[in-house]
Parts: C-alpha cells; structure tokens; sequence
C-alpha cells in the first residue's frame, strides 16, 4: 500500500488519510476561494481563528497546500483560443523526453503540459489570441520541438468544469 505521509518541518507527519472532516472544509473553501481571510475562513467552517490558523498552516506545512493563485479569466485578457494539443515523439528514451519538455517550458502559450500514458506522448494545454495567433504559435514553436514525429490540435469550444481537485467528504 502507498503510504501518502509527507514530512513537515517539526517532524510530525499529516497523511491522505489523516484529513479529517475540518481539513477537508478548509481545503475545499479555500479551493473555491483563496482570498478568504483567517477569520472569514474559521466562520465559514465553524472552527475558532486559532485552531483554524493552525490547520491551514499544517496544510501548508505538510505538502498539502502548495499555494494560492489567481484564476485569470483569458478571454478578458485577450487569449481566446484554448487549444489542447496531443504530442507523438519519436522515442520516449530519457534524453528525448528531457530535450522536449526542456523546449516545451520555454514557449509561453503554453499553460499545461503533461506526460501521458496511451496513444499520444503529451497533451499540452495552450492559450491563443485566435486562430491565426494559434497558427503562428504551431508553425514557429510546435513544429520545431525536438524529436516531434506527429501534432494533433483540439479547440475547445467552452470548458464546462476546471477543477483544481475533486475532493469528496466520501473518499475521507
């Protein structure tokens, strides 16, 4: 069985199966909304200042929490193109795998890019102006990754759901 302990800085150890009821609120009030204050948080959850302070901190300590980020809304900023692009490499030997996510990284269209499993090497999420802004970013940067024997692009017409985790008080 996987053990999912992570070290905290005091040596004390907080486990997937050590969230109780109380952490799995403070995770998913803070998922829905990071900006809540300590006290706004501890109201929502019916647990004192102190005691929910201490909570987040674990969290945070723990591995559990790694940050608080912004939700940007790309079509406000300009990017209206949400393009999802499925990768077949040549090899998956280490070296081709470390070239093409090493000159994966450096191209800042994309937001999201994930080693797979199954037909395709990587799918990698990328954000467009438009589809000629798209066509730019495919012929300039996708084309020329190392090692990339074939390129799939999907648009996405709307996202119905964009989770960071689904956490069910059932899996506790």
């Amino acid at each position: 069985m996987k053990d999912y302990s992570i070290l905290q800085n005091d040596n004390a150890t907080i486990s997937f199966k050590d969230i109780d009821r109380i952490d799995h609120a403070i995770i998913l009030a803070l998922q829905e909304n990071a900006r809540l204050s300590n006290v706004e948080l501890s109201n929502k959850i019916n647990l004192s200042p102190s005691a929910c302070l201490r909570r987040v901190s674990n969290l945070e300590k723990s591995g559990i929490i790694t940050g608080y980020h912004a939700q940007l809304n790309t079509q406000q900023l300009g990017y209206d193109v949400t393009i999802l692009v499925q990768v077949s490499l040549n090899g998956q030997s280490a070296k081709i795998l470390a070239e093409f996510e090493q000159e994966a990284m450096k191209i800042p269209n994309i937001l999201a890019c994930f080693l797979m499993a199954g037909a395709k090497d990587y799918i990698i999420r990328i954000a467009a102006r438009d589809v000629a802004d798209y066509g730019e970013i495919h012929t300039n940067y996708l084309s020329s990754l190392p090692h990339v024997r074939s390129i799939e692009s999907n648009f996405v017409l709307r996202t119905v759901t964009n989770r960071s985790l689904p956490l069910s008080i059932n899996s506790y």
